[in-house]
């Protein structure tokens, strides 16, 4: 297929077809993000998009799920996701999902009706990157949007129909007493989306990446495990979520837990607690720090 620069898609998005409709990320500012300082952000001509999904009909056959990459897919204007998506649905009978990266600002920018036609035509669920619900480390990390837009974003999408996946980063406070108000104020904000879905990550320090530059002065200490395991629990001890799955199953984690809340909280404390209280470092997985 024809990509561009690496690609990047959610982990559990890994077995999709992926589509690249945009060339890089449309902020590529986040302190702690190395994915797309290759690129040049750029919309793709809507006819190469369309000449992709033709190759890949050849290439694949008929395909299930599709997932539209690179960083903010959702950028480009609703006219043209829309003939994507009928030339997606007409080209693969068998297609089931088509997923998203979105960023805040792009939901933004769209219309409420714009996206309820996105989800008329087949827009199934947009992932959108909250990271913290603390004021204080979304103007540190340079996010490029405030808590409250953040909030306002993830309740447009669900408003209009599209399921919402929403990810956040553990340890992305560094050590001390703000990693604490980042694990509850992101319990919180979380509580006031009500995602469909929550998938946890843990900071990954890259070399290239002004956090790294951070780690190298002493300016941000990395958590250790256990202390990253204290902020996951206080994270879903504080939330109170009516129907949201909860995942961690990323090569960036330290644990793999999965579980469907609120049903599921008290067994992932639990299973937090056990581990944190013996701190038996033998139930734990050794985290990918390189990139993934």
């Amino acid at each position: 297929m024809r990509y561009e620069g690496n690609i990047y898609s959610p982990h559990l998005a890994g077995d999709d077809y992926i589509l690249q409709c945009t060339i890089g990320c449309s902020h590529n500012q986040c302190i702690f993000c190395y994915m797309y300082k290759d690129k040049q952000y750029r919309l793709r001509e809507l006819n190469e998009i369309l000449k992709d999904i033709e190759l890949a009909k050849e290439y694949y056959g008929d395909v299930k799920k599709v997932f539209l990459a690179d960083g903010d897919a959702l950028s480009m204007p609703a006219e043209n996701l829309i003939t994507i998506l009928d030339c997606l649905y007409d080209t693969f009978p068998s297609l089931t999902y088509v997923g998203t990266y979105a960023s805040a600002v792009s939901i933004l920018n769209k219309t409420l009706a714009e996206l309820i036609e996105l989800q008329k035509h087949g827009l199934v669920e947009a992932h959108l990157g909250v990271e913290s619900g603390d004021e204080e480390v979304l103007r540190a990390i340079r996010k490029g949007v405030s808590r409250g837009e953040m909030v306002q974003a993830g309740r447009k999408i669900k408003q209009a129909g599209i399921n919402l996946f929403v990810t956040v980063i553990l340890g992305l406070a560094g050590k001390g007493a703000k990693a604490w108000e980042h694990a509850k104020n992101t319990a919180l904000i979380c509580n006031e989306i009500q995602p469909d879905y929550i998938g946890i990550l843990t900071i990954i320090v890259q070399p290239g990446t002004e956090l790294y530059e951070k780690t190298q002065s002493g300016a941000f200490e990395v958590p250790e495990e256990m202390e990253i395991l204290a902020e996951l629990r206080v994270m879903i001890r504080d939330m109170e979520l009516k129907h949201s799955g909860i995942t961690s199953i990323h090569p960036s984690n330290c644990i793999y837990l999965e579980n469907i809340m609120p049903e599921g909280k008290d067994e992932l404390l639990r299973t937090l607690t056990t581990i944190i209280d013996s701190k038996d470092v033998s139930k734990l997985r050794p985290r990918e720090t390189e990139r993934v």
